[in-house]
């Protein structure tokens, strides 16, 4: 028998000295949604959140219905040991745009399978693009695809992926 994981809630009120309201706080498991009054922006969000894809240099650079787009420049930390860049680096970048693109409804959506095709090697000094489509909007088991290709506009992996959509909102105050 698994674990059942309650979510938790932590509301805070931050107040001036003279005890006037200066703004409010709302995280939820832990992740700030709303800060000074005023929820963030999908991309913000994530931006901030999605620690790993951040530590690495990802940046969702846009959103908008049925669409993100996330960039990336090749380090040499993100080298494998053939000196190309590591498959994880594709897919980390590709995870972000698919985050990005399925939580555009609203709704918690959550990736349940993902696949990628490995089709160019990108080198230290490319600049990767991932770009993710909502390929099928379905109202619980949404399908993306995502194309990352290189400065020069070549393909360099393909990914696609299946989303679960829960019940809960996610409250953003617009995508970008």
């Amino acid at each position: 028998m698994g674990v059942v994981r309650q979510p938790t809630f932590l509301i805070t009120i931050i107040r001036h000295h003279d005890n006037t309201l200066k703004g409010i706080e709302f995280l939820i498991n832990g992740i700030q949604i709303i800060k000074n009054n005023k929820t963030v922006t999908l991309k913000e969000f994530l931006n901030k959140q999605d620690r790993f894809a951040n530590s690495s240099g990802i940046q969702l650079t846009e959103i908008r219905p049925g669409y993100a787009k996330a960039e990336m420049d090749v380090e040499e930390r993100h080298l494998n040991g053939g000196n190309v860049c590591q498959g994880g680096v594709y897919f980390t970048l590709a995870d972000l745009a698919i985050a990005a693109v399925a939580n555009t409804s609203g709704k918690l959506t959550l990736g349940i399978q993902n696949s990628i095709a490995f089709v160019k090697s990108a080198y230290k000094g490319d600049h990767l693009t991932a770009e993710a489509t909502e390929v099928v909007p379905a109202y619980k088991v949404p399908y993306m695809e995502v194309r990352v290709t290189n400065q020069n506009g070549d393909i360099c992996a393909i990914v696609t992926g299946l989303g679960y959509r829960k019940k809960e909102d996610v409250v953003f105050q617009g995508l970008q």
